[in-house]
């Protein structure tokens, strides 16, 4: 197949492209490449197109026969601070890029949706995909706009599939040291210690970004039967906060730096839910097996000898490479008239 990636330089699209260039598809990438170009644009097979989602190219489309969409803002953070821009990239964008779909004979799209649609359920237990959605915040409410638009456009001619991704965690070559478990790992690298709000009891689902690539690859490929107008949970296990922590703590002292586990206060906002990741599993007989544990190991591996201050760089985090690329414009804006050459 051709396939349309949305959002292919970041952290998730840049392990889902390979992946999906391995399987003998042919990927076409539409990203803004804030990060830089993605370690694979020199592969065969790979066309990479600098856009905006929210202003697609005209054409960009044609010969593809499924898309996924995994481009806008990606947490609470960046979405608060822009609800305006996250509002336009995750719900506009999303309705509008279905449509595209449909005008363009574009039948299977695979939309990146998250678990914090059920943030503030009061639901015990594992939360399945019938369970009540409870968004808070710019960031959740605009992945169920985003659905809801989805499953509106469905029908013979678009299929869509969202998937409720659990928090992601795990090695990418567009790393990221904003999400639970790679933030506990730079933490333990960097200050020896790692804080435990609210005593680290909250519940969380997470997915290793390996195991979530291979979710996207199996709902790109598999038959309109088993996946059209479907919506998957994403999950691999649900963890206490404490048991990543103690699980980072681990894998440190076996290099011989301890880690002091300390309680916090809680935050303003408690996330605490479970839930259950059974329906993808049974339907696409597709098991995610990744553990912290084993994440975990590879991340120090990977970074346990990375000078501390690289581990602080913004380019690492999506709000505070956000806030930079952003006071920076005014200055890069004027840079470029240094470089245009002089008419004599």
């Amino acid at each position: 197949m051709r396939i349309l990636v949305t959002g292919g330089a970041g952290y998730i699209g840049s392990v889902l492209v390979p992946k999906l260039l391995a399987r003998g598809h042919e990927v076409r990438v539409v990203d803004r490449m804030f990060w830089g170009l993605p370690h694979y644009a020199d592969e065969p097979g790979v066309e990479l197109v600098n856009a905006d989602v929210r202003r697609m190219p005209e054409g960009v489309l044609d010969g593809i026969d499924a898309v996924d969409h995994l481009a806008g803002f990606s947490n609470d953070p960046t979405a608060e601070f822009s609800p305006e821009a996250n509002w336009q990239m995750n719900a506009v964008a999303t309705e509008t890029i279905a449509a595209l779909c449909k005008t363009s004979g574009v039948r299977r799209l695979v939309f990146g949706s998250s678990c914090s649609l059920y943030d503030g359920a009061e639901e015990d237990g594992l939360l399945d995909e019938h369970a009540a959605l409870a968004p808070r915040g710019a960031y959740a409410t605009s992945k169920r706009y985003s659905e809801e638009a989805l499953l509106r456009h469905a029908g013979d001619d678009f299929e869509p599939v969202v998937l409720r991704q659990a928090t992601v965690f795990g090695a990418s070559p567009r790393m990221r040291f904003d999400l639970v478990i790679n933030a506990f790992v730079k933490d333990a690298l960097v200050r020896q210690r790692l804080i435990l709000h609210g005593g680290g009891r909250m519940w969380r689902p997470l997915v290793s970004v390996n195991d979530l690539a291979d979710a996207h690859v199996a709902c790109l490929e598999a038959p309109s039967e088993l996946v059209a107008g479907e919506t998957f949970n994403v999950v691999g296990q649900n963890y206490q906060v404490r048991e990543l922590a103690e699980v980072v703590a681990a894998a440190l002292v076996k290099l011989g730096k301890p880690v002091a586990l300390e309680d916090g206060p809680l935050p303003k906002i408690v996330r605490n839910y479970k839930c259950s990741g059974e329906k993808l599993r049974k339907r696409l007989d597709l098991e995610l097996p990744t553990t912290a544990a084993v994440a975990v190991a590879e991340l120090v591996e990977l970074y346990g000898k990375t000078p501390v201050e690289h581990l602080g760089h913004p380019r690492y985090y999506n709000i505070a490479w956000m806030e930079l690329l952003e006071q920076v414009r005014p200055a890069y804006q004027a840079m470029q008239n240094i470089f245009e050459p002089i008419e004599e």
